[in-house]
Protein backbone atom coordinates (compact mmCIF):
# COMPACT_ATOMS: atom_id res chain seq x y z
CA UNK A 1 0.00 0.00 0.00
CA UNK A 2 1.38 3.63 -0.76
CA UNK A 3 0.37 6.66 1.56
CA UNK A 4 0.14 9.87 -0.41
CA UNK A 5 -0.36 13.30 1.41
CA UNK A 6 -2.42 16.41 0.24
CA UNK A 7 -1.75 19.97 2.03
CA UNK A 8 -4.14 22.60 2.20
CA UNK A 9 -2.22 24.78 -0.87
CA UNK A 10 -3.02 21.58 -3.18
CA UNK A 11 -6.56 21.72 -2.26
CA UNK A 12 -7.45 25.09 -1.86
CA UNK A 13 -9.75 25.99 -4.79
CA UNK A 14 -11.83 23.35 -7.55
CA UNK A 15 -9.12 23.77 -9.21
CA UNK A 16 -6.73 21.97 -7.33
CA UNK A 17 -8.90 19.32 -6.57
CA UNK A 18 -9.45 18.68 -10.07
CA UNK A 19 -5.50 18.29 -10.07
CA UNK A 20 -5.40 15.61 -7.50
CA UNK A 21 -7.61 13.76 -9.61
CA UNK A 22 -4.83 14.32 -12.30
CA UNK A 23 -2.15 13.56 -10.63
CA UNK A 24 -4.30 10.22 -9.35
CA UNK A 25 -4.22 9.43 -12.58
CA UNK A 26 -0.75 9.36 -13.94
CA UNK A 27 0.73 7.74 -10.55
CA UNK A 28 -1.74 4.96 -9.93
CA UNK A 29 -4.39 5.16 -7.40
CA UNK A 30 -5.17 1.56 -6.38
CA UNK A 31 -4.11 0.50 -2.66
CA UNK A 32 -3.79 4.09 -2.14
CA UNK A 33 -4.65 6.03 1.18
CA UNK A 34 -4.54 9.87 1.11
CA UNK A 35 -4.19 11.39 3.89
CA UNK A 36 -5.43 14.75 3.15
CA UNK A 37 -5.71 18.63 5.50
CA UNK A 38 -8.15 21.51 5.17
CA UNK A 39 -8.87 23.67 2.01
CA UNK A 40 -6.16 26.38 1.71
CA UNK A 41 -6.28 28.57 5.17
CA UNK A 42 -9.07 26.97 6.55
CA UNK A 43 -8.21 26.57 9.57
CA UNK A 44 -7.27 30.08 9.98
CA UNK A 45 -10.76 30.86 9.45
CA UNK A 46 -11.57 28.21 12.03
CA UNK A 47 -9.10 30.11 14.46
CA UNK A 48 -11.10 32.70 13.90
CA UNK A 49 -14.15 31.02 14.85
CA UNK A 50 -12.36 29.96 18.26
CA UNK A 51 -11.65 33.37 18.85
CA UNK A 52 -14.81 35.13 17.99
CA UNK A 53 -17.01 31.91 20.30
CA UNK A 54 -15.13 33.01 23.25
CA UNK A 55 -15.44 36.58 23.11
CA UNK A 56 -19.07 35.92 22.23
CA UNK A 57 -18.60 38.24 19.38
CA UNK A 58 -21.03 39.17 17.27
CA UNK A 59 -19.23 38.43 14.61
CA UNK A 60 -19.49 35.16 15.17
CA UNK A 61 -22.04 33.44 12.63
CA UNK A 62 -20.47 35.54 10.00
CA UNK A 63 -17.16 34.04 10.41
CA UNK A 64 -18.81 30.82 9.87
CA UNK A 65 -20.57 31.88 7.03
CA UNK A 66 -16.86 33.02 5.53
CA UNK A 67 -16.39 29.58 5.85
CA UNK A 68 -19.42 28.29 4.88
CA UNK A 69 -19.60 30.27 1.60
CA UNK A 70 -15.62 29.41 0.72
CA UNK A 71 -16.63 25.87 0.65
CA UNK A 72 -19.74 26.43 -1.11
CA UNK A 73 -18.27 27.89 -3.94
CA UNK A 74 -15.53 25.33 -4.63
CA UNK A 75 -18.86 23.00 -4.42
CA UNK A 76 -20.36 25.12 -7.30
CA UNK A 77 -17.06 24.62 -9.54
CA UNK A 78 -16.61 21.17 -9.15
CA UNK A 79 -20.46 19.98 -9.71
CA UNK A 80 -23.24 20.97 -12.10
CA UNK A 81 -26.16 19.73 -10.03
CA UNK A 82 -26.73 21.63 -7.03
CA UNK A 83 -28.65 18.22 -5.90
CA UNK A 84 -26.14 16.77 -6.17
CA UNK A 85 -25.51 14.15 -2.62
CA UNK A 86 -22.38 16.67 -1.75
CA UNK A 87 -23.99 19.48 -0.68
CA UNK A 88 -26.16 17.89 1.88
CA UNK A 89 -23.45 16.02 3.27
CA UNK A 90 -21.20 19.54 3.70
CA UNK A 91 -24.44 21.12 4.95
CA UNK A 92 -24.53 18.78 7.83
CA UNK A 93 -21.53 19.02 8.37
CA UNK A 94 -22.09 23.32 8.86
CA UNK A 95 -24.59 21.97 11.09
CA UNK A 96 -22.89 19.75 13.45
CA UNK A 97 -20.00 22.53 13.60
CA UNK A 98 -23.33 25.43 14.74
CA UNK A 99 -24.35 22.60 16.88
CA UNK A 100 -21.27 21.75 19.10
CA UNK A 101 -21.07 26.38 19.01
CA UNK A 102 -24.78 26.64 20.44
CA UNK A 103 -24.76 23.95 22.60
CA UNK A 104 -20.75 23.26 24.23
CA UNK A 105 -20.34 23.61 28.04
CA UNK A 106 -16.75 23.28 28.43
CA UNK A 107 -14.80 26.33 29.00
CA UNK A 108 -11.10 24.55 27.96
CA UNK A 109 -9.76 26.64 25.02
CA UNK A 110 -7.77 23.18 23.21
CA UNK A 111 -10.62 21.13 23.70
CA UNK A 112 -12.77 23.28 21.79
CA UNK A 113 -9.78 24.88 19.53
CA UNK A 114 -9.77 20.55 18.35
CA UNK A 115 -13.36 19.99 18.26
CA UNK A 116 -13.74 23.29 15.56
CA UNK A 117 -11.01 23.02 13.59
CA UNK A 118 -11.11 19.07 12.70
CA UNK A 119 -14.23 20.25 10.46
CA UNK A 120 -11.86 21.77 8.34
CA UNK A 121 -10.21 18.01 7.65
CA UNK A 122 -13.83 16.04 7.70
CA UNK A 123 -15.17 18.90 5.23
CA UNK A 124 -12.16 18.84 2.47
CA UNK A 125 -12.00 15.02 2.48
CA UNK A 126 -16.05 14.55 2.07
CA UNK A 127 -15.65 16.84 -0.90
CA UNK A 128 -12.57 15.14 -2.41
CA UNK A 129 -14.22 11.69 -1.95
CA UNK A 130 -17.49 12.53 -3.54
CA UNK A 131 -15.59 14.43 -6.80
CA UNK A 132 -13.63 11.29 -6.89
CA UNK A 133 -17.11 9.15 -6.84
CA UNK A 134 -18.06 11.85 -9.40
CA UNK A 135 -15.35 11.47 -11.89
CA UNK A 136 -15.20 7.73 -11.81
CA UNK A 137 -12.70 6.72 -9.21
CA UNK A 138 -14.20 5.07 -6.38
CA UNK A 139 -13.10 5.86 -2.84
CA UNK A 140 -13.88 4.94 0.20
CA UNK A 141 -14.28 7.68 2.80
CA UNK A 142 -12.64 7.28 6.24
CA UNK A 143 -13.02 9.11 9.60
CA UNK A 144 -9.34 9.26 10.75
CA UNK A 145 -10.63 9.63 14.62
CA UNK A 146 -11.88 5.62 14.04
CA UNK A 147 -8.53 4.17 13.61
CA UNK A 148 -5.89 6.74 15.66
CA UNK A 149 -6.76 6.82 18.74
CA UNK A 150 -4.71 9.03 21.56
CA UNK A 151 -4.98 10.89 24.75
CA UNK A 152 -6.70 13.31 25.84
CA UNK A 153 -4.03 16.18 25.65
CA UNK A 154 -5.95 18.14 23.14
CA UNK A 155 -3.94 20.00 20.25
CA UNK A 156 -0.49 17.43 20.69
CA UNK A 157 -2.29 14.61 21.41
CA UNK A 158 0.20 11.62 22.03
CA UNK A 159 -1.21 7.74 19.88
CA UNK A 160 -2.21 5.15 21.43
CA UNK A 161 -0.12 3.13 19.25
CA UNK A 162 -1.58 -0.41 20.40
CA UNK A 163 -5.15 0.45 19.43
CA UNK A 164 -4.53 2.43 17.01
CA UNK A 165 -1.86 -0.55 15.14
CA UNK A 166 -5.29 -2.44 15.65
CA UNK A 167 -7.54 -0.21 14.08
CA UNK A 168 -5.69 0.27 11.24
CA UNK A 169 -4.50 -3.22 10.60
CA UNK A 170 -7.86 -4.73 10.65
CA UNK A 171 -10.10 -2.01 9.11
CA UNK A 172 -8.22 -0.43 5.94
CA UNK A 173 -9.79 -1.96 2.74
CA UNK A 174 -7.22 -2.88 0.71
CA UNK A 175 -7.27 -2.72 -3.47
CA UNK A 176 -8.60 0.52 -3.65
CA UNK A 177 -8.48 4.29 -2.98
CA UNK A 178 -9.21 5.36 0.83
CA UNK A 179 -9.56 9.28 1.85
CA UNK A 180 -9.11 9.94 5.46
CA UNK A 181 -8.29 13.50 7.40
CA UNK A 182 -4.36 14.02 8.43
CA UNK A 183 -4.15 16.14 11.99
CA UNK A 184 -6.82 14.26 14.17
CA UNK A 185 -7.47 11.70 16.18
CA UNK A 186 -9.60 10.54 19.16
CA UNK A 187 -9.37 10.18 22.58
CA UNK A 188 -11.08 7.36 24.87
CA UNK A 189 -14.41 9.02 24.78
CA UNK A 190 -14.62 10.11 21.41
CA UNK A 191 -13.42 13.48 21.70
CA UNK A 192 -11.41 14.78 18.72
CA UNK A 193 -7.75 15.16 19.50
CA UNK A 194 -5.20 17.09 17.10
CA UNK A 195 -1.72 15.76 16.80
CA UNK A 196 0.03 19.06 17.06
CA UNK A 197 2.80 20.41 14.96
CA UNK A 198 2.47 19.11 11.21
CA UNK A 199 0.05 17.07 12.14
CA UNK A 200 -0.85 15.45 8.67
CA UNK A 201 2.57 14.58 7.76
CA UNK A 202 2.45 12.85 10.93
CA UNK A 203 -0.87 10.99 9.99
CA UNK A 204 0.39 9.91 6.74
CA UNK A 205 3.81 8.23 8.80
CA UNK A 206 1.11 6.44 11.48
CA UNK A 207 -0.54 4.78 8.42
CA UNK A 208 2.22 3.97 6.53
CA UNK A 209 3.64 2.07 9.56
CA UNK A 210 0.71 0.51 11.02
CA UNK A 211 0.27 -1.19 7.45
CA UNK A 212 3.38 -2.16 6.39
CA UNK A 213 3.48 0.80 3.61
CA UNK A 214 5.61 0.53 0.47
CA UNK A 215 6.10 4.41 0.65
CA UNK A 216 4.85 7.65 2.18
CA UNK A 217 4.73 10.04 -0.49
CA UNK A 218 4.11 14.05 0.39
CA UNK A 219 3.02 16.29 -2.18
CA UNK A 220 4.13 19.90 -2.40
CA UNK A 221 4.14 22.66 -4.65
CA UNK A 222 8.00 22.61 -5.33
CA UNK A 223 10.07 19.48 -7.20
CA UNK A 224 11.03 18.46 -3.81
CA UNK A 225 13.66 19.29 -1.24
CA UNK A 226 16.26 21.86 -2.04
CA UNK A 227 19.15 22.25 -0.15
CA UNK A 228 18.49 26.51 0.43
CA UNK A 229 15.22 28.47 0.40
CA UNK A 230 14.99 29.85 -3.10
CA UNK A 231 13.63 32.98 -1.54
CA UNK A 232 17.15 33.96 -0.04
CA UNK A 233 19.62 31.59 -2.60
CA UNK A 234 19.61 31.91 -6.28
CA UNK A 235 21.02 28.88 -6.70
CA UNK A 236 19.19 26.55 -4.36
CA UNK A 237 19.64 22.81 -6.04
CA UNK A 238 17.50 20.06 -5.97
CA UNK A 239 18.63 17.15 -2.82
CA UNK A 240 17.57 13.76 -4.54
CA UNK A 241 18.22 11.79 -1.43
CA UNK A 242 18.05 12.21 1.88
CA UNK A 243 18.92 9.99 5.00
CA UNK A 244 16.24 9.82 7.86
CA UNK A 245 19.34 11.12 10.25
CA UNK A 246 20.05 13.59 7.88
CA UNK A 247 16.62 14.81 7.35
CA UNK A 248 16.10 14.87 11.07
CA UNK A 249 19.42 17.05 12.10
CA UNK A 250 17.94 19.31 9.33
CA UNK A 251 14.74 19.75 10.94
CA UNK A 252 16.59 20.17 14.31
CA UNK A 253 18.41 23.43 12.64
CA UNK A 254 15.19 24.82 11.62
CA UNK A 255 14.75 23.51 8.37
CA UNK A 256 11.03 22.64 6.94
CA UNK A 257 12.02 19.62 5.72
CA UNK A 258 10.02 16.73 7.24
CA UNK A 259 9.09 16.89 11.08
CA UNK A 260 11.22 14.39 13.17
CA UNK A 261 7.99 13.14 14.77
CA UNK A 262 7.06 11.90 11.01
CA UNK A 263 10.08 10.48 10.21
CA UNK A 264 10.57 8.41 13.34
CA UNK A 265 7.85 6.00 12.65
CA UNK A 266 9.34 5.83 8.84
CA UNK A 267 12.43 5.14 9.77
CA UNK A 268 11.68 2.00 12.45
CA UNK A 269 10.40 0.06 9.33
CA UNK A 270 12.75 1.60 6.91
CA UNK A 271 9.43 3.00 4.55
CA UNK A 272 10.60 5.65 2.25
CA UNK A 273 9.56 8.75 1.99
CA UNK A 274 9.04 11.05 -1.41
CA UNK A 275 8.38 14.56 -1.50
CA UNK A 276 7.16 15.22 -4.85
CA UNK A 277 5.15 18.25 -7.04
CA UNK A 278 2.08 18.19 -7.46
CA UNK A 279 2.49 20.46 -10.48
CA UNK A 280 4.87 17.94 -12.28
CA UNK A 281 3.93 14.66 -10.57
CA UNK A 282 6.23 12.48 -12.61
CA UNK A 283 9.43 14.02 -11.41
CA UNK A 284 11.15 12.01 -9.38
CA UNK A 285 11.59 14.61 -6.30
CA UNK A 286 13.62 13.55 -2.87
CA UNK A 287 13.38 10.18 -1.36
CA UNK A 288 13.90 10.46 2.32
CA UNK A 289 15.78 7.00 3.37
CA UNK A 290 17.71 4.78 4.51
CA UNK A 291 21.03 5.04 2.54
CA UNK A 292 23.70 8.01 1.76
CA UNK A 293 23.59 11.25 3.81
CA UNK A 294 23.05 13.60 0.88
CA UNK A 295 22.89 13.65 -2.80
CA UNK A 296 23.95 15.27 -4.23
CA UNK A 297 26.73 16.16 -1.70
CA UNK A 298 26.06 20.05 -1.24
CA UNK A 299 25.99 22.27 1.62
CA UNK A 300 22.87 22.68 3.28
CA UNK A 301 21.66 26.63 4.18
CA UNK A 302 18.99 27.12 7.00
CA UNK A 303 18.23 30.64 7.59
CA UNK A 304 16.46 31.61 10.81
CA UNK A 305 15.57 36.23 10.49
CA UNK A 306 14.44 38.25 13.40
CA UNK A 307 16.93 36.02 16.27
CA UNK A 308 18.07 38.11 19.43
CA UNK A 309 21.34 37.54 20.29
CA UNK A 310 22.42 37.97 23.95
CA UNK A 311 25.54 37.73 25.69
CA UNK A 312 25.57 37.38 29.52
CA UNK A 313 28.53 37.57 31.90
CA UNK A 314 29.38 37.93 35.46
CA UNK A 315 29.48 40.97 37.09
CA UNK A 316 32.20 39.89 39.76
CA UNK A 317 34.57 38.51 36.94
CA UNK A 318 33.68 34.63 38.51
CA UNK A 319 33.02 31.43 36.56
CA UNK A 320 30.09 31.11 35.25
CA UNK A 321 28.98 27.46 36.01
CA UNK A 322 26.98 24.85 35.59
CA UNK A 323 24.42 26.16 38.53
CA UNK A 324 24.36 29.93 36.68
CA UNK A 325 23.33 28.02 33.19
CA UNK A 326 21.03 25.83 34.42
CA UNK A 327 19.20 28.80 36.53
CA UNK A 328 19.35 30.84 32.85
CA UNK A 329 17.82 27.84 30.85
CA UNK A 330 15.18 27.66 33.25
CA UNK A 331 14.15 31.77 32.36
CA UNK A 332 14.25 30.74 29.24
CA UNK A 333 11.47 28.12 29.48
CA UNK A 334 9.75 30.24 31.91
CA UNK A 335 9.44 32.72 29.26
CA UNK A 336 8.81 30.78 26.13
CA UNK A 337 12.21 31.62 24.61
CA UNK A 338 13.54 29.03 22.27
CA UNK A 339 17.77 29.19 22.21
CA UNK A 340 19.33 28.10 18.44
CA UNK A 341 23.01 28.13 19.16
CA UNK A 342 24.92 28.20 22.58
CA UNK A 343 28.67 29.21 23.21
CA UNK A 344 30.42 29.92 26.37
CA UNK A 345 33.63 30.83 28.14
CA UNK A 346 34.89 31.08 31.57
CA UNK A 347 33.14 34.31 32.38
CA UNK A 348 30.87 35.01 29.65
CA UNK A 349 27.74 32.91 27.99
CA UNK A 350 26.19 33.66 24.79
CA UNK A 351 23.03 32.39 23.28
CA UNK A 352 21.14 33.02 20.09
CA UNK A 353 17.32 33.16 20.63
CA UNK A 354 13.74 33.58 19.05
CA UNK A 355 11.45 35.13 21.28
CA UNK A 356 8.48 34.43 19.60
CA UNK A 357 6.19 35.62 22.45
CA UNK A 358 7.73 39.41 22.82
CA UNK A 359 9.03 38.29 26.59
CA UNK A 360 12.60 39.72 26.25
CA UNK A 361 11.99 42.78 28.14
CA UNK A 362 10.41 40.90 31.32
CA UNK A 363 13.34 38.59 31.13
CA UNK A 364 15.81 41.16 31.16
CA UNK A 365 14.70 42.53 34.07
CA UNK A 366 15.28 39.35 35.76
CA UNK A 367 18.67 38.66 34.61
CA UNK A 368 20.16 41.95 34.82
CA UNK A 369 20.17 41.79 38.69
CA UNK A 370 22.68 38.96 38.35
CA UNK A 371 24.20 39.35 35.04
CA UNK A 372 25.61 42.14 33.23
CA UNK A 373 23.59 41.53 29.93
CA UNK A 374 24.53 42.79 26.11
CA UNK A 375 22.56 42.24 23.17
CA UNK A 376 21.72 42.88 19.70
CA UNK A 377 17.98 42.61 18.16
CA UNK A 378 16.88 41.55 14.75
CA UNK A 379 20.26 39.33 14.16
CA UNK A 380 20.34 36.74 11.35
CA UNK A 381 21.40 32.80 12.67
CA UNK A 382 22.55 30.83 9.18
CA UNK A 383 23.08 27.08 9.49
CA UNK A 384 25.34 25.33 6.99
CA UNK A 385 25.23 21.60 7.17
CA UNK A 386 28.09 20.04 5.23
CA UNK A 387 29.71 23.32 4.87
CA UNK A 388 32.75 24.66 2.77
CA UNK A 389 34.65 27.84 2.70
CA UNK A 390 33.01 29.09 -0.69
CA UNK A 391 29.73 28.46 1.58
CA UNK A 392 30.86 30.19 4.52
CA UNK A 393 31.87 33.51 2.68
CA UNK A 394 28.52 33.42 0.70
CA UNK A 395 26.39 34.10 4.04
CA UNK A 396 29.03 36.57 5.26
CA UNK A 397 29.42 38.38 2.57
CA UNK A 398 28.06 42.07 3.05
CA UNK A 399 27.42 40.84 6.51
CA UNK A 400 29.05 41.69 10.18
CA UNK A 401 29.58 37.85 11.35
CA UNK A 402 28.77 38.51 15.50
CA UNK A 403 29.58 35.04 16.89
CA UNK A 404 30.52 31.83 14.56
CA UNK A 405 30.61 28.29 15.76
CA UNK A 406 31.79 25.10 14.22
CA UNK A 407 31.53 21.71 14.43
CA UNK A 408 32.45 18.67 12.20
CA UNK A 409 29.40 18.75 10.02
CA UNK A 410 27.68 22.60 10.74
CA UNK A 411 28.54 25.36 10.75
CA UNK A 412 26.76 28.22 12.62
CA UNK A 413 27.03 32.32 12.10
CA UNK A 414 25.24 35.00 13.35
CA UNK A 415 25.04 38.14 11.61
CA UNK A 416 23.58 41.64 11.41
CA UNK A 417 23.07 43.49 7.39
CA UNK A 418 25.51 45.68 6.94
CA UNK A 419 23.99 49.34 6.43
Amino acid sequence: MRVFKFGGASVKDAEGIKNVYDVLQKVGYEDVILVVSAMGKTTNALEVVIKNYFDKSAELNSSVQEIKKYHNQILLDLFDDEKHAVFAAINEQFSELEYFLAHNKSPNYNFVYDQVVSFGELISTNILSHYMNFRGIQTQWLDVRNFIKTNANYRDAEVDWETTQQNISKNVPRKQLNITQGFLGADENNFTTTLGREGSDYTAGIFAYCLNAESVTIWKDVPGVMNADPRYFENASLLNQISYREAIELAFYGATVIHPKTLQPLQKKEIPLYVKSFINPLLKGTCVSKGVDLEPQYPCFIVKREQLLISLSSIDFSFIMEENISEIFGLFHEFKIKVNLIQNSAISFSVCVEDKFGNFNDLNAILSKKFKVDYSENVTLYTIRHFTENAAQTVEENKEVLLKQVSRETMQIVTKELN
